[in-house]
């Protein structure tokens, strides 16, 4: 018994090696896709759907994948230094964001067209303001005596929590992107669905990551 339950263990930690590189993988592979797609520089637009798929694709899942047991790049290295890189990333990734919020709001409003009236606009609204939101939320981890009355595993544990709610409204905001009629138009048949598999499938690595990282470890402690 104890054999097949050190088998399953191992399995289940190669399928989850497996899956995190297959999302390290996605991250970059989506980005680059969508820049193919977008030619950036052919036109304002065209900056849009790259910075935010660089921000919510490639560097905010990066940002998370540091801190997976199995696939993170940086495994070697100490937590501190992961941290670190961790709010780098963070940065960029709401920096991007920001940039591309910004010219696509610029581009409706030199085209004459009324902004945040989709679902895609206002989840990506929403989506921005979050990530800013989750990121000032970040320093309290950085700088835990601002916040006296709450212990360092419970701040870490609402960080990480909300951050996967960050990160599931990203991947909800490319989806919806990819129902644009840009992309609708650009990309048709098996290759529409195998991008929207991408968002899918790093969400369910992330979501796995934190689940046991936290939200499993939590509640077998009760």
């Amino acid at each position: 018994m104890a054999l097949t339950a050190e088998t399953e263990s191992r399995l289940y930690r190669s399928l989850r090696a497996a899956a995190g590189a297959t999302a390290h993988l996605v991250a970059l592979g989506f980005p680059t896709a969508v820049a193919v797609l977008a030619r950036p520089g052919s036109s304002l637009f065209s900056w849009h759907p790259l910075l935010m798929a660089l921000a919510f694709s490639f560097l905010l899942t990066e940002a998370l994948l540091i801190f997976s047991p199995e696939t993170s790049l940086l495994r070697s290295f100490s937590r501190k230094v992961k941290v670190r890189v961790h709010w780098a990333l963070q940065l960029l990734a709401l920096l991007c964001a920001l940039l591309g919020l910004g010219i696509i709001t610029y581009n409706k409003h030199l085209n004459g067209k009324a902004h945040f009236v989709t679902w895609h606009g206002l989840t990506g609204l929403l989506t921005v303001l979050y990530a800013a939101g989750q990121c000032a939320g970040g320093v309290l981890l950085l700088y835990p005596k601002l916040m006296k009355n709450w212990t360092l595993a419970k701040l870490k544990l609402y960080h990480a929590t909300s951050g996967l709610v960050g990160y599931l409204l990203g991947c909800a905001s490319l989806m919806l992107g990819m129902c644009s009629l840009w992309f609708t138009t650009s990309v048709t048949s098996i290759s529409w669905y195998l991008a929207m598999l991408c968002p899918l499938l790093t969400s369910l690595v992330i979501m796995n990551q934190v689940s046991n990282a936290y939200l499993y470890r939590k509640r077998s402690q009760h």
